[in-house]
């Protein structure tokens, strides 16, 4: 029985991919970060693709796998599914090599996003909103693209997608003169990871190479754990840029061989080193793009004293989602809190509750409270915000002392979304 023959990125075919984005993608910097730096006890160096033309890496495997295709393929129109910044490189190389693209993408997909897109495409970019989630479109776009008999452009399990990505990693090693001891990936679908990982692997072998994914959408750790690729049944959409029910074939093969480690992050954290960048560094990263950062604190002890760069992915972040990344933030910090409170059917109830109960640095953020009854107790939904996680256990004592405590909602995840 024949073995199948795994691709892998070769280096003259991703210096081709470098050479064809000459003019198109940014060499965007290397930049080292001296907040991270002293936070961590190390030599923190942040690749900013946030900086790119499209804001995101996005636009160097879109650009190289389109400019691979003959002309009899272009004419037939180019078609491809994503949940945001795969349909951005995509749509600017339409534009850049006047080709008649139709970009399909979730419903759920972020309004900055899909304006991005349009602005970017033009004239020549048609989008088709289908959907809730990446799968959805991208079933919707190969059912068109057979009708129509157009070419395809995947956003990660492709080849020449794969070299394009690859081109992050030739670029680190051209801005560096120290050896890299650790480098920190986002994965979604694997067309990063498996492109850079190929780079180091083959000029600087010794570099470790970390791939981060979303607590809520663990494909490729599932897949690497089980030895094959593995479809996830329901996943966590939040982190929009890195959230796939499965990775690509290629890109699967190729990272389970290169990747030294892969790690999961939950959400609420990555929503709080997206408020970090932009607070103490004034980088405006949307979700994919900090999560490989927000993996560092799995690592303290491992990069201490080492020279570790972090890859920041794309800053196309909706301004409307800062309210719920703030929010999820605050619940993963254990600063945000929402109870039923029992308030006494008496004058004054609310007022002994805000003097008596809350302490002196707790702010109530949501109240919610409609007497339909003649019971002693009135139940109302409170949202509270702590400055300090210890805060929380005076609380709750203090609230059943005196009678007010209900239920905590945060650890009942179905009652607390269908009352907050």
């Amino acid at each position: 029985m024949e073995t199948a023959t795994i691709y892998y990125p070769k280096l003259s075919d991703i210096n081709d991919a470098k050479q064809r984005l000459r003019g198109i993608a940014a060499v965007t910097p290397l930049m080292e970060n001296l907040n991270l730096s002293q936070e961590y006890e190390s030599h923190i160096m942040l690749k900013r693709e946030d900086l790119q033309v499209v804001r995101s890496y996005k636009i160097r495997g879109a650009y190289n796998k389109m400019s691979a295709l003959t002309e009899a393929e272009l004419a037939k129109g180019i078609v491809c599914a994503s949940a945001g910044n795969h349909a951005q490189g995509v749509a600017y190389s339409c534009r850049k090599m006047e080709v008649r693209g139709t970009i399909f993408m979730p419903t759920s997909t972020p309004n900055q996003k899909i304006s991005q897109v349009k602005m970017f495409g033009g004239e020549y970019v048609t989008v088709e909103l289908v959907g809730d989630t990446y799968d959805d479109a991208y079933h919707a776009a190969l059912e068109f693209c057979e009708a129509q008999d157009s070419t395809f452009i995947h956003p990660f399990n492709d080849a020449k997608v794969i070299e394009g990505q690859a081109t992050v990693g030739l670029e680190i090693l051209g801005q560096t003169p120290v050896a890299i001891d650790y480098i920190f990936l986002p994965v979604g679908g694997g067309g990063l990871s498996a492109g850079v990982s190929s780079v180091f692997k083959a000029l600087c072998p010794s570099t470790k190479i970390i791939g981060v994914e979303p607590e809520g959408a663990p494909s490729m750790s599932l897949s690497i754990k089980n030895g094959e690729n593995t479809e996830l049944k329901k996943y966590d959409k939040f982190i929009d840029g890195a959230a796939v029910g499965r990775v690509g074939d290629l890109n699967f093969e190729i990272c389970r061989q290169n990747l030294d480690d892969m790690l999961t992050v939950h959400e609420g954290r990555v929503c709080q080193t997206i408020l970090d960048l932009y607070n103490k560094d004034a980088i405006v990263a949307e979700p994919a793009g900090a999560l490989a950062l927000a993996a560092l604190d799995q690592y303290r002890e491992k990069i201490k004293g080492k020279n570790v760069v972090v890859l920041i992915s794309g800053s196309n972040n909706d301004i409307t989602r800062t309210a719920e990344i703030r929010e999820r933030a605050l619940l993963y910090g254990g600063l945000k809190h929402y109870f039923i409170v029992r308030f006494p059917q008496r004058p004054g109830a609310l007022k002994e509750f805000v003097s008596d109960i809350l302490g002196p640095d707790d702010d109530i953020t949501y109240f919610e409270y409609k007497k339909k009854h003649n019971r002693e107790s009135g139940p109302a939904v409170v949202g509270i915000e702590l400055k300090r996680k210890s805060d929380l256990a005076p609380l709750v004592e203090r609230m059943k002392t005196n009678n007010f405590y209900g239920e905590y909602l945060n650890e009942k995840p179905d009652l607390y979304q269908f009352l907050v």
